[in-house]
């Protein structure tokens, strides 16, 4: 156990016993994952705040499950767990509301085939999650020449019409976060990034990153105001974009889009016509052991859908995996802010079949990187969802003793890295 949060560090807590306190290690990992857990619900509840959605239900948990956290004032793992389980429950709430609250700003989304690459002329490349900044980035250049084109997670946005319909929405540029030093090295403009999964930059693009509110990075520069006139001001002295498309792709597969084909979906599964649905998403990161995503997608039968969203989309959308009953394989439901919508399709689904969300032909296989990834599996458990798989490593945080609860109320599974062993195991069950 390593406990460093009251003064008797040092003495005993950085050990594998009890502390001074008398917390022993699966205290300390039931208050780390509730910890972590909070704050990955507290990045989608500011985004929706952002979007006018606020429910004093959840600022009222967050104290409260806070609190249980402080030193001397919970040392009974049931309730600690109940409390984690509890968070699930909350933060579904919490991306319930993002999810509302981005389609009443910025319309129904729908299915768009999206333009990859750079048109000639100067450019903003924006990365990150938040919606609302992209769209008064947007508004701000109207009228002018500058082209605004969407990185990461951020290339959802063009499934919502008030932001593809936009004249100064030109496309998307790059890939996942990790990259993002070699793609904003290369890209001549300007670039905002508008929330986490933002690098440090190098010194060949520090001043033309510009970040907002509580993202910062050492070299560049903050804006604490929606005015991007600096950022648009910087776009246009900069070096123009040149004319480099590179292909084009189709996202926007919105929990409302799949569920308006729900009565297809279910006559195709009686008549055996769809073998099974996988989710593949989550984060994406640099180790080579992510490539165990992009194979086992790789793997999946001709007659299955792959969901995907989260910027782990990038471990696996360079692969053609074809279409199946008019639809492609492949259906990139958004951001990791919708991992709402994967839980409306999955709850839809067993409705509609009349049985519970584990009787489905249904497989959840995720990447998990940094703390929001931990707030949806407690929401995934705390629905009572079995058999996650999750990876390439396991939690640090999370203790054997835990894990072993975890495994014993849920069968949380973790990859195994063989991806034809854990498919086959999949389709067997």
């Amino acid at each position: 156990m390593f406990c460093n949060q009251c003064e008797q560090f040092g003495r005993s807590c950085a050990t594998t016993g009890p502390g001074v306190c008398g917390k022993d290690p699966d205290i300390q990992s039931l208050q780390e994952i509730i910890l972590f857990g909070l704050k990955g619900m507290a990045a989608y509840a500011h985004h929706a705040r952002r979007l006018g959605m606020v429910d004093e239900k959840v600022n009222a948990f967050i104290e409260e499950a806070l609190f249980t956290t402080l030193t001397n004032v919970n040392f009974d793992g049931g309730t600690l767990f109940e409390y984690a389980m509890e968070l699930g429950r909350v933060n579904l709430r919490v991306m319930q509301m993002l999810d509302q609250g981005h389609g009443r700003r910025f319309g129904r989304p729908s299915p768009v085939e999206v333009a990859e690459g750079t048109q000639a002329g100067p450019g903003i490349l924006v990365t990150g999650h938040d919606l609302v900044d992209l769209g008064d980035l947007l508004e701000q250049c109207k009228g002018s020449d500058v082209k605004v084109y969407t990185h990461g997670e951020m290339l959802p946005a063009h499934m919502y019409p008030k932001l593809r319909n936009h004249p100064n929405l030109a496309g998307h540029f790059g890939g996942a976060w990790q990259n993002q030093r070699r793609e904003f090295a290369s890209f001549s403009g300007a670039i905002l990034a508008t929330t986490n999964c933002v690098l440090i930059p190098l010194p060949s693009y520090a001043d033309r990153l510009f970040t907002t509110r509580a993202t910062a990075v050492p070299g560049g520069t903050r804006i604490v105001s929606n005015d991007f006139s600096a950022v648009i001001a910087k776009a246009k002295a900069a070096k123009p974009l040149p004319a480099s498309p590179i292909k084009k792709s189709t996202v926007g597969f919105h929990h409302s889009t799949i569920l308006a084909l729900a009565p297809t979906i279910v006559d195709a599964v009686k008549a055996d016509k769809i073998s099974r649905f996988f989710v593949i998403g989550g984060c994406d990161g640099a180790e080579p052991g992510r490539n165990y995503f992009s194979e086992y997608a790789k793997l999946t039968p001709p007659d299955s859908f792959i969901l995907t969203l989260g910027c782990g989309k990038y471990r696996i959308r360079e692969h053609d995996y074809g279409t199946h009953l008019g639809l492609p394989r492949l259906l990139d439901m958004g951001q990791c802010n919708d991992s709402f919508g994967a839980i409306e399709v999955a709850l839809a689904l067993a409705e509609a079949f009349g049985c519970g969300v584990n009787d489905l032909p249904l497989t959840l296989v995720v990447s998990w990187f940094e703390q929001k990834a931990v707030a949806v599996l407690l929401t995934l458990l705390s629905l009572g969802v079995k058999k996650i798989a999750i990876g390439p490593n396991p939690p640090a945080f999370v203790t054997p003793g835990v894990f072993k609860v975890l495994q014993e109320k849920f069968d949380l599974r973790l990859t195994s890295g063989d991806p034809a062993a854990d498919l086959a195991a999949a389709m067997g069950g």
